[in-house]
């Protein structure tokens, strides 16, 4: 309690964490483009793949590996699209944290989806439409529509 005989607010100071990820999409046979999507049943949920780097990890080499152990994909990363930021409250001491999550655009090299690890429940290919469509968070809509104009470009 304060002198004032009110309660004292403990003021965390705010954690700044970095993430990468990739947008892995191909051709489909009829021409239009896919999206690798990540899903889990509970809570349900449809995202890109992302992680954090371990120690000595660039970016991209995080982008990569985190890629590759959550869809099971190994890929080539091609450009950067962007990041995102979010905050959220972590921990039971209720951290804030800022977060910044840094996406590039990938292409598929081999390796097919059902060797994901187990942090998804499913990881397939969406039609960009039904990606767009069914992706929970809306920021990272946005990062796989500037991916798709990206990987449109690439094509011509």
């Amino acid at each position: 309690m304060s002198s004032m005989g009110t309660p004292l607010v403990r003021r965390s100071r705010a954690q700044h964490l970095v993430s990468a990820g990739g947008v892995v999409f191909r051709f489909a046979e009829g021409g239009g483009l896919e999206v690798v999507l990540c899903g889990r049943k509970e809570p349900a949920v449809w995202a890109l793949p992302k992680g954090t780097p371990d120690a000595g990890e660039d970016l991209e080499q995080t982008a990569l590996r985190e890629v590759r152990e959550e869809t099971g994909v190994e890929v080539r990363l091609r450009e950067p699209i962007g990041n995102i930021q979010y905050w959220f409250v972590r921990g039971p001491d209720g951290d804030r944290c800022h977060k910044t999550v840094h996406f590039y655009l990938m292409s598929p090299t081999g390796a097919p989806l059902a060797a994901h690890d187990v942090e998804f429940d499913e990881v397939r290919w969406f039609s960009a439409e039904e990606a767009l469509q069914v992706m929970t968070y809306p920021n990272e809509r946005e990062i796989v529509r500037k991916a798709l104009a990206l990987a449109g470009a690439s094509r011509t």
